[in-house]
């Protein structure tokens, strides 16, 4: 029995799905994201479409599987960029050897910690904000 059209449509969106989702978790482990998004937004938004028209053209029951994920992981990556632009304001920002402002926060035992006690002293701080 020949594989209904659908489902090969179905299957290339879930393929496009799943590969930006791989190449998108890789860049932020590196904290590689680009400042553009536009080519993970037109892919996302071309699986989506490709697997609306996977439902269109046809498919098996088993087969409807693939273009359901493609839309479901699409259309969820998509709605987490749309909602997280993750701006940066150059002029606010820290650079490499400036002072840092005062500031206070928690720390890992819920203790208040205040960033005057490190002066004086040579310190590595690395902020990292997830992507998603």
């Amino acid at each position: 029995m020949a594989m209904k059209s659908g489902t090969k449509l179905g299957i290339a969106a879930l393929a496009i799905a799943l590969g930006t989702t791989v190449l998108w978790f890789r860049m932020t482990g590196t904290v590689g994201l680009p400042d553009s998004r536009a080519g993970f937004v037109v892919a996302w938004i071309g699986a989506i479409g490709l697997g609306i028209f996977a439902f269109v053209r046809g498919t098996s029951i088993p087969g409807a599987l693939a273009p359901l994920l493609g839309v479901v992981v699409s259309s969820f990556l998509l709605f987490t960029v749309y909602i997280s632009p993750q701006t940066i304001d150059a002029a606010k920002s820290i650079k490499v050897g400036d002072t840092i402002p005062h500031f206070t926060a928690p720390d890992g035992h819920g203790e208040t910690f205040d960033s005057a006690s490190l002066n004086g002293h040579l310190v590595l701080i690395k902020f990292f904000r997830a992507h998603w």
